[in-house]
């Protein structure tokens, strides 16, 4: 596992130590009320098991011909720890969550199939009643282990096919590889020390199988369900499913960006980016407050955070823009939706060390230009071998998101009654918003570097001086995004904010245009290539169903899946008003091509319903439940101006209940 498993492309071991070691606690309670403890010490002992190796990346190989328990029992010894640096984990474990039935079993060749189970998912194969070797079952039959020769069934993994056999190339150095020795007899076969991404898996070495016999079980951190979403686009609906398996996929006690090559690590920029529509989607409270913990945990004494966390790259990258920001970003995300102040307080030393650390980058002028930048990773224009090279200017990328943290801790510590302290961030980001303006913005609102990014980050996180520029930026933006097609040229970082830029400035029927392009690159490109997953790039599959060249080249990659928390606040139109939706806003786009929308979510307040759809006529009718001890900001469709802008007239504010609107 993680303490001492390979670990990353270069696949480190023994990054947190040596040897494992097991921290346990038997209760013993009795009929007459006695309770007795058996911690672990120095009087355990232990034994060899069939597990013969495991790898998170590699998998995991059992010899199922040994005893088990094999020998005799061992002493053990105690390690010297400080217990006190363990804490108890906030959030569900990981376990099974669904079982998944082989959809089709092809014989590639005698003895050798391929499974496909229809679904790119995280966990591992279960192979049930598989035949031993023939022989005697045991030496008590009259037969040595010489003469039972063992039989030995493989399986490995992998997301995609090329020419109907496995692709494992995107894996890299991960082998996703289980295998078993089989003794004589039947067995059932599932490792229980690894995990594996994959949609198909090939199986050598189980004789003749039946597809009843083969099974996928989903492996994930066990969240409730809480969040669901759907609208007219059947293709929209497909996007928003593959949405929440990756979540699914990469919620592993740890948020990572991908499951099955040699990485799995919790970047801090793809969760940066995706809290909101995680904390819609599920109770992410205390797995994301856990890993918010790990964060300040691993945090550098000067402020700066890792790019990977838990930090197992330990390199010098501790100031990378829209990652580093997970610090603010995420624990104000989890008080925004669960209305922890709690939590918040606990947060706020490491979110503001983060910006003390930008501020004190800055230079004369105001401005933060230096550290190691990822800028807006994987813009489509930027060529495969350098992602990092987008067209949004790194340093203005980095501003904005200077300004934006900035204003967040200021909101947490006026939340918290830290008034004095919030002025002094208040100050901060006037100071880095006013160097913003002056030097990366154009008197008429053209911003420096003149891409989708750039305006979008500009629109959203509030950085132009005046209502003119914000006009012209929402003009440029639209005009950029009409010269493309309504495709996709925005990064990691400008993706998620340039539908709700659109949206914002007057352009809501193209945010929808742009949302409902197939064309790559595009959300609903790869729906219509089959994906059942977000991809880590656009084209990870080529049109002509051949898997991308590259060597970073994921189908399960949740981060360019942050369109979800659009879907939901502006298609569906459900969002938070005030903290842990205490307040809600209701406020969907009607005027575009999509006909209707709903969505549902379990709020800490009971349960919130938003719908609404327009019949042929153009009338739009909107449906809103919410519940007792709530109240609701609603924008009628009658309250808006006809015509594609769509321009509202007013809100009218209701009480817990259900209401309907007509317009």
């Amino acid at each position: 596992g993680w303490y001492r498993g390979a670990l990353t492309w270069d696949l480190r071991r023994d990054l947190y130590g040596e040897h494992l070691a097991l921290l346990a606690q038997l209760e013993l309670s009795y009929a007459d009320g006695r309770t007795v403890l058996h911690g672990t010490d120095e009087t355990w002992q232990a034994r060899t098991g069939p597990v013969r190796s495991d790898d998170l990346y590699g998998g995991q190989h059992t010899d199922l011909r040994r005893p088990s328990p094999e020998g005799a029992p061992q002493p053990v010894r105690t390690l010297p720890v400080d217990l006190t640096r363990l804490v108890a984990p906030e959030g569900p474990p990981p376990r099974i969550t669904e079982r998944i039935p082989a959809r089709s079993l092809t014989q590639r060749e005698p003895g050798r199939y391929i499974a496909d189970f229809g679904q790119n998912l995280v966990g591992w194969v279960h192979l049930a009643d598989v035949p031993g070797p023939e022989g005697p079952s045991s030496p008590d039959q009259g037969a040595g282990p010489a003469e039972a020769t063992s039989a030995v069934v493989r399986l490995r993994h992998a997301e995609v096919l090329a020419d109907g056999e496995l692709c494992t190339r995107p894996l890299r150095h991960a082998a996703a590889t289980d295998t078993y020795d089989l003794p004589p007899g039947r067995s059932d076969l599932a490792p229980t020390f690894t995990v594996h991404g994959f949609r198909y898996a090939e199986v050598t070495g189980a004789g003749s199988l039946r597809p009843e016999q083969v099974t996928a079980e989903v492996v994930g951190s066990d969240l409730r369900r809480t969040g669901w979403f759907g609208c007219s686009e059947p293709l929209v609906n497909q996007l928003h499913e593959n949405i929440v398996w990756s979540a699914r996929g990469n919620f592993l006690d740890v948020p990572t960006d991908c499951p099955q090559r040699d990485e799995r690590l919790g970047w801090t920029g793809d969760i940066q980016v995706f809290a909101r529509t995680a904390a819609f989607l599920f109770d992410t409270g205390g797995f994301l407050s856990s890993w918010t913990r790990d964060l300040a945990a691993d945090q550098h004494g000067d402020g700066g955070v890792p790019v990977v966390v838990p930090d197992v790259l330990r390199d010098d990258n501790t100031m990378a823009t829209g990652w580093a920001d997970a610090a603010v970003v995420v624990p104000w995300v989890l008080y925004e939706r669960y209305g922890d102040r709690d939590a918040l307080a606990r947060q706020l030393p490491s979110m503001r060390a983060w910006v003390n650390r930008m501020a004190s980058e800055l230079d004369d002028r105001g401005l933060w230009t230096t550290g190691k930048q990822f800028g807006d990773w994987l813009d489509p224009t930027a060529p495969p071998e350098d992602p990092s090279a987008a067209a949004a200017d790194v340093h203005v990328v980095q501003q904005a998101h200077l300004v934006r943290s900035a204003v967040l801790v200021m909101h947490a510590l006026r939340q918290l009654g830290q008034d004095t302290l919030a002025d002094h961030y208040e100050d901060l980001a006037d100071t880095a918003r006013a160097a913003f303006q002056t030097h990366y913005v154009s008197d008429g609102g053209l911003v420096h570097s003149d891409c989708p990014t750039v305006y979008a980050l500009a629109i959203r996180f509030k950085l132009l001086a005046t209502a003119e520029q914000q006009a012209f930026a929402g003009r440029r933006l639209a005009e950029l995004v009409r010269q493309t097609g309504g495709t996709v040229s925005t990064g990691f970082l400008g993706t998620p904010q340039v539908l709700d830029a659109l949206a914002q400035t007057g352009h809501a029927d193209l945010a929808q245009e742009m949302l409902l392009t197939t064309e790559c690159p595009s959300w609903l490109y790869p729906v219509t290539m089959g994906a059942t997953t977000i991809w880590e790039r656009w084209d990870s599959l080529l049109p002509d169903g051949t898997v991308n060249p590259g060597q970073m080249t994921s189908f399960n990659h949740y981060a360019l899946g942050a369109v979800g928390d659009f879907l939901h606040r502006r298609i569906a139109g459900l969002a938070p008003l005030e903290p842990g939706y205490r307040a809600v806003e209701v406020n969907p786009i009607i005027d575009g091509p999509i006909d209707s929308a709903w969505a549902v979510h379990e709020t800490p307040y009971g349960k919130v319903t938003v719908s609404w759809e327009r019949d042929e006529d153009g009338v739009t009718q909107l449906e809103v439940d919410i519940p007792a001890g709530t109240t609701a900001r609603v924008y009628p469709p009658s309250n808006r101006s006809s015509g594609p802008k769509g321009r509202f007239r007013g809100a009218v504010t209701v009480p817990a209940g259900t209401h309907s609107f007509t317009g």
